[in-house]
C-alpha cells in the first residue's frame, strides 16, 4: 500500500512539473510592419512591455509583416496566438469581401476582434521655412516630394487633387528617404510623409533645416474623409501652434480563437504600460482612450472585460 501511495505522489508531482510552464506562460505572435519601420519598432516595444508588465507570463514574438492587407489575410491560417495590426477600414473591407479582398472572402474574417489602438498613420505636409508656403494654396508652382508607393504618397496626391492643386504642383521624382537632404539643399520646397507622430524625418527636418508643418481647415479635413488629429504645439522644433491634420487609425487585432483571459491580459498590460513606453518613445503619447472611437467593429470579449473594469465607454457596435 505504501508503495502504491508513493507511486501516486510521484505521478501527481510529474503532472505538476509538466503542466506548470503551460499555465504560467502565454506565447503570442505580433505581426505589424517591415523591419526598420516605426511600426516594427512599436511591436518590439509592446513585446518588451508585455513581458515586463506580466512578470514574464506573456511572451510576445514580433514577426515582420509585409503590409496591412497581408496581415489580415493571414487570419485564415493562424490560431489563437495571432495578434496583428491594420487600419479598421481594411477589416471592414475583408468582412465585406470588397476592394482588395474581392473574391478572397473567408469566414475567419468575421471572427476578427479588436484589442487596442496604436499610433495612427498621421499626415504631415512639411515645407521649408524659406519656401514662402503658409497654406495649401501657396504650393502652386512649388516642388513637393511625395515619395512612391506608400500610403503617404497616395494620400498626399489625393489631397493635392482635392484642394484644387492637380497639375499645379511640381512633383519631385525621388524617394521619401531623400526628403530631408533635398529640403536642406533647396532641391524641393516640401515633402509629404505619413507615420506615427512625432515622425523621425520631420523631427530631423525641423531641427536641421527649419520647417513649417501645414494645418488643414475643418472643411479640408471633411473633404479627405479621414479622422481629424491634432499634433500639439511644441512637438517639433519651431512649432508654436497646434497642427490640425488627418490620420488613418491603426489597431491591434486578434480573432475569437484567442481565449478571453489572454485578450484581457494583453489589453490590460498594454494600457498599464503605455505611459512608461511614452517615456522612451514619444509616439505612444498620442495614444489615449479617445482613439477608441476609431475602432469600427467588434472588440474581443476579453478586452471588453478590461474596458468595463477601467470605466472606458464603448459603443454598442463595439460590443
Amino acid at each position: 500500500m505504501f508503495d502504491n501511495f508513493k507511486c501516486m505522489v510521484a505521478a501527481v508531482a510529474a503532472t505538476v512539473v509538466v503542466s506548470s510552464p503551460v499555465w504560467a506562460e502565454t506565447r503570442v505572435t505580433y505581426k505589424s510592419a517591415k523591419a526598420g519601420t516605426s511600426y516594427y519598432q512599436m511591436g518590439v516595444q509592446i513585446a518588451e512591455a508585455m513581458k515586463a508588465g506580466s512578470d514574464g507570463n506573456i511572451i510576445v514574438t514580433v514577426e515582420e509583416g509585409q503590409g496591412s492587407v497581408q496581415n489580415v489575410m493571414e487570419v485564415r491560417a493562424r490560431g489563437g496566438d495571432y495578434v496583428f495590426t491594420t487600419p479598421p477600414a481594411l477589416v471592414g473591407l475583408a468582412q465585406g469581401g470588397k476592394a482588395m479582398f474581392e473574391g478572397k472572402s473567408d469566414p475567419s474574417f468575421d471572427e476578427i476582434r479588436a484589442l487596442f489602438p496604436i499610433p495612427s498613420l498621421t499626415m504631415h505636409f512639411v515645407v521649408s521655412a524659406d519656401s514662402g508656403i503658409d497654406s495649401f494654396e501657396d504650393m502652386e508652382g512649388k516642388t513637393i516630394l511625395l515619395g512612391k508607393g506608400s500610403f503617404g504618397a497616395r494620400e498626399g496626391e489625393k489631397y493635392l487633387n482635392l484642394f484644387g492643386l492637380e497639375g499645379k504642383v511640381n512633383i519631385a521624382d525621388a524617394e521619401l528617404s531623400n526628403a530631408v537632404g533635398a529640403l536642406k539643399n533647396g532641391q524641393i520646397d516640401g515633402f509629404v510623409t505619413a507615420g506615427s507622430w512625432p515622425a523621425p524625418n520631420v523631427v530631423e527636418a525641423a531641427a536641421s533645416a527649419g520647417v513649417k508643418v501645414l494645418s488643414l481647415s475643418d472643411d479640408q479635413v471633411a473633404q479627405t474623409k479621414r479622422a481629424r488629429l491634432v499634433i500639439p504645439a511644441g512637438t517639433y522644433a519651431g512649432q508654436d501652434e497646434d497642427i490640425v491634420t488627418t490620420s488613418l487609425p491603426v489597431v491591434a487585432y486578434t480573432t475569437t480563437k484567442m481565449d478571453d483571459d489572454t485578450a484581457y491580459q494583453l489589453t490590460k498590460t498594454f494600457w498599464e504600460s503605455k505611459n512608461a513606453m511614452a517615456e522612451t518613445a514619444a509616439w505612444w503619447a498620442g495614444v489615449d482612450t479617445d482613439l477608441m472611437e476609431n475602432i469600427a467593429g467588434k472588440i474581443h470579449p476579453g478586452a471588453i472585460r478590461y474596458y468595463k473594469e477601467a470605466g472606458i465607454a464603448l459603443t454598442d457596435d463595439q460590443m
